[in-house]
């Protein structure tokens, strides 16, 4: 079955000509457009020309796909749109891209304009490239819709693309750490091993330690289960953080709910603030990571700001 192209669209409140200068000059395209690390104008000959670059695009340390593009021409209607076509490719085997072509729209309103791209492309490899294309066309649309709205905001507020990529990608990154934190003292000490001390202090919290031992047994098999449904609970949250949306909450839910673990442990055992490596300075430290990812996470460029459908509302 054949792919859709990638359609991308969003509005911007700023002049078409200030939009068109930071999508048609290379050096700030290259600042906004994730998908490409530099772009380089070749000299023309001549203005009858047709306006070819190359660029490179950063996949991880140490290893880059260059490739070539070609501006085929622009046209401007009578009601002010413009269009700007494109003509792209890599001879690089490491890219699933061989050769593509699309078209930057630019339509003029009476707040700003809609800036929309849609484009298309050819795989290599046959039917594994196209199964490989399955899961790399998701990938190119989200980051041309996370640019496109790193864009818009450039344009609008005035933040430079680089400060929004770095709140981005560590925001991203400390809502791993989140979701990796909560999901193993979910998973580990509740659920596969069920730590002693886990149990104790949830038998503590209960008010355990009666010296009867019917009862206490009792205790400790609802405390054993209770341990288990409060690792269930952490794993579901850990789960949250993998969510496009609502880190800025789950930031602010934890800034609150660290203090109450803190003071709940030791409470149930006095003895733990002294040990080493204890809850009380891990809880501190995910606190104050918090506090930072709540920093971080306002007003954060989303790929979800854009419309990936023609005709979609917004």
């Amino acid at each position: 079955m054949k792919k859709k192209p990638i359609y991308v669209e969003v509005d911007i409140l700023a002049p078409i000509d200030e939009a068109w200068t930071y999508t048609q000059n290379p050096k700030l395209h290259e600042q906004w457009d994730l998908r490409f690390s530099s772009i380089t104008y070749i000299d023309k000959s001549s203005p009858e020309e047709p306006q070819r670059f190359t660029y490179e695009t950063k996949v991880m340390p140490g290893l880059k796909v260059s490739g070539w593009g070609e501006s085929k021409g622009e046209h401007q209607k009578e009601d002010g749109t413009k269009t700007s076509s494109l003509h792209f490719g890599t001879p690089q085997k490491i890219s699933p891209i061989a050769e593509g072509k699309g078209y930057w729209q630019y339509i003029p309103h009476n707040k700003g304009l809609t800036f929309l791209t849609q484009y298309d492309y050819d795989v290599r490899y046959g039917k594994l490239g196209k199964l490989f294309d399955g899961v790399f066309r998701p990938i190119m649309g989200w980051a041309t819709a996370l640019s496109f709205d790193v864009l818009k905001r450039w344009l609008e507020k005035g933040e430079n693309p680089y400060s929004q990529y770095r709140r981005f990608f560590l925001t991203i990154l400390i809502s791993v750490l989140f979701c990796f934190v909560w999901l193993y003292h979910g998973l580990v000490p509740k659920i596969i091993v069920q730590h002693p001390s886990e149990v104790m202090m949830v038998e503590e919290l209960l008010g355990g330690g009666t010296s009867q031992l019917s009862d206490a047994g009792a205790s400790k098999s609802n405390a054993t289960q209770i341990v288990s449904w409060i690792g269930i609970a952490e794993m579901i949250f850990a789960l949250c953080w993998l969510l496009p949306r609502g880190k800025r909450l789950l930031f602010g839910a934890q800034i609150l709910l660290f203090p109450l673990l803190t003071m709940g442990a030791v409470l149930a055992d006095k003895t733990i603030a002294t040990a080493p490596f204890n809850p009380v300075t891990l809880n501190v430290a995910l606190w104050v990571l918090s506090i930072i990812g709540f920093v971080l996470s306002k007003d954060m460029p989303s790929a979800k700001s854009c419309k990936r459908k023609r005709g979609e509302t917004a």
